[in-house]
């Protein structure tokens, strides 16, 4: 989870995950989405994309294609998910003891 937290950090490496998300693409097309970082940078980036397990790989002849591996983030995902579903749970109790509270007052009136 680690690695993945590292990755994501950077704005780029971001911005390269959501050019991926829905459709493979190039290193070359990647980078030209990047016209102030120098090519090796953006090689940098999918490397480290690519070693947290954010990022498939797949060789065409010369040519290296991207993806995002959606499965990656599942660790990150499950961890902040606990606190969102005890958040929603608080939420949950909240409501009904405010529901209980109104139906007691109509009751009452």
């Amino acid at each position: 989870m680690q690695a993945v937290l590292e990755a994501v950090v950077e704005p780029r490496r971001r911005e390269i995950l959501r050019l991926v998300r829905v459709s493979e693409q190039t290193a070359g097309s990647i980078a030209a989405h990047f016209p102030d970082v120098s090519r090796p940078s953006v090689s940098q980036h999918l490397r480290v994309l690519r070693d947290a397990g954010l990022l498939h790989e797949r060789r065409e002849g010369t040519r290296r294609l991207y993806r995002a591996r959606a499965e990656g983030l599942t660790e990150v995902r499950a961890f902040f998910e606990e606190f969102w579903d005890s958040r929603l749970q608080t939420l949950k109790v909240e409501a009904e003891r405010e529901q209980r509270r109104q139906d007691a007052d109509r009751k009452n009136h």
